[in-house]
């Protein structure tokens, strides 16, 4: 009896809680052999199946109980942190991963999940990770919108490249350049990238149609039309600038402004009410 009070005394006065045992699958040895099978085999969509009954392989069956297992292991998705996202709708976004709260994160395949992903109009590239235990990371890379097109009726938002983003609620994008052509997106960033070479010039372009698929008649903001030639385009648009800059003629009762002769710029005038027609021309 002695000895039995001393050891309680001694267990009391340490104030130590005995360690609960943990189940061997909750071990950490287990659960890491857990995940290596897992990630070992293919752990794309399935999960619903598997729950349904309508997965009969024997491997299969085993590769989803081990993710139950995992998930009973605490294995589940608890966030979505997304990088890089700026245009592109969270719904749309978390439709496109498949994505529940607390689902078995290593039913999750971030490979199927990328590719839905890039699919959306506005992603141009994904990355798409998961981070245990609970963690999946999306890292958007999305498309940059350029200008607005006009062809054949319709308008489309395009990107650097040319492709089109989206077709509607295209208001809030109503600052950008128009380009009107068959082939205008294609060649856009071109044109833009030349128009950025003198930016007070650029700043007043409205509108640029696509001519014959060889070159450009921009629209500037005060009703001018600017016609470019078809080769040396940003000597021309240099030259424009320096006209402007000297003689201000886009200040002057000016209709179109022809670039298209190295040598000159032909500049066509408005004409008043009641006025016979000009001469086609005068050079400057």
């Amino acid at each position: 009896m002695r000895l039995m009070s001393r050891l309680m005394g001694l267990s009391l006065k340490s104030g130590k809680r005995r360690r609960r045992a943990v189940p061997l699958w909750r071990s950490r040895w287990a659960l890491g052999v857990v995940v290596a099978l897992v990630l070992g085999s293919s752990a794309g969509g399935g999960w619903l199946m598997w729950h349904s009954g309508a997965v009969s392989n024997a491997a299969d069956q085993l590769k989803w109980k081990l993710i139950a297992l995992s998930a009973d292991a605490g294995l589940r998705v608890r966030e979505i942190l997304v990088v890089g996202r700026r245009q592109t709708q969270r719904d749309a976004l978390l439709g496109a991963t498949r994505l529940a709260e607390n689902a078995p994160i290593l039913a999750f395949d971030p490979e199927t999940a990328r590719r839905r992903i890039e699919a959306l109009p506005w992603v141009r590239s994904a990355v798409v990770e998961r981070k245990l235990p609970g963690t999946v990371l999306l890292h958007l890379d999305e498309r940059r919108p350029l200008a607005l097109w006009q062809h054949r009726g319709r308008f489309s938002l395009i990107d650097e490249e040319g492709k089109a983003i989206e077709e509607r609620d295209l208001e809030r994008f109503s600052d950008l350049v128009l380009v009107v052509g068959e082939d205008a997106s294609a060649h856009a960033a071109a044109l833009l990238r030349m128009l950025e070479t003198q930016p007070d010039l650029k700043a007043l372009v409205r509108a640029a149609v696509r001519v014959g698929g060889r070159r450009w008649n921009l629209r500037l903001e005060n009703g001018v039309d600017v016609q470019l030639p078809e080769e040396n385009v940003a000597s021309a648009w240099a030259r424009l600038a320096s006209y402007e800059h000297i003689h201000h003629v886009l200040g002057r009762d000016v209709k179109v402004l022809d670039l298209r002769f190295p040598d000159r710029l032909i500049v066509r005038k408005t004409r008043p009410p009641g006025n016979p027609k000009p001469p086609p021309g005068r050079e400057t």
